[in-house]
């Protein structure tokens, strides 16, 4: 019989997947976890409870949130619904906008932002720019290119066949203009051509082969039959772009409906002219990305080079600067990105985290000078139990958090600190289902389906309920109201920091006894600590039995433990070592070791020697643990 010693010091593997049970010689064992449920990882080891969420407001439906941040003191949540975009700042709704996007195509909507202005796009609706012109007056507008002597600098592109002319009627005004075959349509009607360099609007559709239209700016040079012409790039006819960035002083467009793999890059310091001009070093840049497959772009992104994501590969736009003769586009990796849903990508660190196509990996895109290439590392290797179906995905510089929101509407989230080597996930849940996140700040914001009703919702370190509400009156009151978006749901209560167990909530009110000057009302979570069993290749998992003998765990500003070391959950009772509370206040918060011993011996040592589950709505933070094992041979 041996007696074995062994301390867990940190958990910054994260909750690891059962595969990796016979694995006991990486890292990701001795510092992972069976489980890790409702609570945050910190980059230094230890887990606490997760934040609660604080209740918002209510959202129309279905929607989709995005960060809008015009300065350090002036950030705003826009909440994206069936044809509005509300905005919100401080929590307080600020004014609802007209959209064009319906809920069933807020899934691909990609955005990217400068100085007061959002750019939006979507490959099947016009895109917009959403501009503020002060904290209560916003403006949704189309894309307002550079215009030039008549002429739109956007962007241009020959979709007929090379051998296909075009006839004008005339040089000037009204004229007729027709093809050699059919390859006009209706949707064409207020799109633009351009024959020999000169813009024509289209005013009518005659026919396939004919339409009518208006010379623009300068007359055109011949009324002869000509090959050399082509059309305005984006068009309800064409689709729109999918996506947008800006890098290095230009607007770069990624892709459209019926030109996925090309990309458009602006005039340099001109952000809305895209006139290629003869190829000056700041004239507008085009081209496609040729390959071996068809590589419809997905995202394009600002980094250390302009990274575009495509739906087959990765590749870097190089060139410092980008100009139309260095620019150079190489091929990285073959991962890809989802298709039928934009989730865009993150900068973490340097590297830039993205969701691969098959939706079970999420994906470090770093640049390595060894090798003066990109390389694409899978973060979910360990954890591919987690990651199922991404929709949506926000990173959190504060917790040093990547919030993965899933299709089951749970939250994977990953705590990531490349210098120190952590890349640690855990699952979180809520009684409801995530549909969105956004950071806005330094504030988490999701949109949560409860029961049928959308609800907008923020992480809150100081709560511990979900859907929550903070009241406070001068006097103990009984009664306490506001809670309509809990409507008949079971919620818990804490009253002046106690626990008052769980009540209904009727008429929007509900009724706590003893009164109280301050409560939090919301609904309760669980979270869970449940640790990997031990390995076969350590003493403690050598024999055919063990035996734990005792458990000490270190916390840290804990105000509840609740362990079961195989006999049944444990309420551990923490303020016998610390202050006792005055009456029926608040249970003390305590810091340091906190000992449990353990009875009779099992058979099973594939299985976790101990677990912390707890739906308390207290303070809990695990720091390490420390296990006495007897081991039979």
């Amino acid at each position: 019989m041996t007696r074995v010693r062994t301390v867990q010091t940190n958990f910054t593997a994260g909750e690891v997947s059962r595969r990796l049970l016979g694995r006991g010689d990486l890292r990701a064992y001795e510092n992972g976890a069976l489980a890790l449920r409702n609570v945050f990882i910190h980059p230094t080891g230890g887990v606490s409870r997760r934040s609660g969420l604080a209740f918002v407001d209510t959202a129309r439906g279905p929607g989709r949130l995005v960060a809008f941040e015009f300065n350090t003191e002036q950030v705003y949540l826009l909440v994206f619904t069936d044809g509005m975009i509300d905005v919100f700042r401080d929590d307080a709704h600020v004014i609802a906008v007209p959209a064009p996007w319906t809920a069933g195509q807020l899934g691909r909507i990609a955005w990217t932002q400068s100085a007061d202005t959002l750019l939006i796009c979507h490959p099947d609706v016009e895109p917009r720019t959403l501009t503020r012109d002060s904290a209560s007056d916003w403006a949704l507008a189309p894309w307002a290119y550079v215009v030039e002597d008549g002429a739109v600098r956007m962007p241009f592109y020959r979709f007929a066949a090379p051998e296909v002319e075009l006839t004008p009627g005339g040089t000037a005004g009204a004229i007729t203009v027709t093809a050699s075959a059919p390859v006009f349509d209706p949707l064409q009607e207020n799109t633009r051509l351009r024959i020999r360099g000169r813009q024509l609007l289209i005013t009518g559709v005659a026919s396939a082969t004919e339409v009518q239209a208006t010379v623009q700016g300068d007359d055109l040079p011949s009324a002869d039959a000509t090959v050399l012409w082509d059309e305005q790039a984006f068009s309800p006819r064409r689709g729109w772009p999918v996506a947008a960035a800006f890098h290095q002083d230009r607007l770069v467009i990624g892709g459209s409906r019926d030109l996925p793999n090309r990309l458009w890059l602006s005039r340099s310091a001109d952000l809305w002219n895209f006139n290629l001009g003869t190829g000056k070093d700041d004239e507008a840049i085009e081209f496609g990305i040729l390959s071996d497959q068809v590589n419809a772009v997905r995202a394009v992104f600002s980094g250390r080079h302009l990274q575009v994501f495509t739906s087959g590969a990765e590749y870097m736009v190089s060139g410092d600067p980008l100009t139309p003769a260095n620019i150079q586009v190489n091929r990285q990796t073959r991962v890809g990105s989802p298709v039928d849903r934009t989730l865009a990508p993150r900068d973490v660190d340097g590297a830039t985290l993205f969701v691969s196509r098959s939706g079970r990996e999420v994906r470090e895109f770093l640049y390595t000078d060894a090798e003066q290439a990109y390389r694409s590392t899978d973060l979910a290797l360990v954890a591919r139990h987690l990651v199922r179906g991404p929709r949506d995905q926000d990173f959190d510089k504060n917790r040093r958090l990547l919030f993965v929101v899933m299709e089951d509407g749970s939250v994977a989230a990953l705590t990531v600190y490349r210098a120190e080597q952590v890349t640690a996930w855990t699952r979180l849940s809520t009684d409801g289902a995530v549909r969105s996140v956004a950071v806005v700040g330094d504030d988490v914001y999701v949109l949560v389906e409860r029961d049928g009703a959308w609800l907008v919702e923020r992480f809150d370190d100081t709560l511990n309920l979900d859907s929550a509400l903070v009241g406070e009156a001068e006097e103990p009151a009984a009664t306490w109201s506001g809670l309509d978006h809990l409507e008949g749901r079971t919620v818990g209560v804490l009253a002046d920091g106690a626990m008052r167990g769980e009540v209904p909530v009727l008429l929007g009110r509900v009724t706590v006894d003893p009164p109280a000057r301050r409560v939090e009302v919301g609904l309760p979570y669980a979270h869970t600590v449940e640790p990997l069993p031990p390995s076969a290749l350590a003493p403690a998992g050598a024999g055919d039995r063990v035996r734990l003998v005792e458990a000490c765990f270190r916390l840290e500003d804990t105000a509840a433990l609740r362990v079961d070391l195989g006999r049944g959950p444990f309420e551990l009772p923490l303020h016998r070592f610390g202050p006792r509370p005055a009456g029926d206040g608040p249970p003390a918060r305590v810091s340091g070791d906190r000992r449990l011993r353990a009875l009779g011996w099992r058979r099973d040592i594939d299985a976790p020697l101990w677990r912390i589950e707890q739906d308390a709505p207290l303070p809990f933070t695990l720091l390490s643990v420390t296990m006495e094992l007897k081991v039979n041979d």
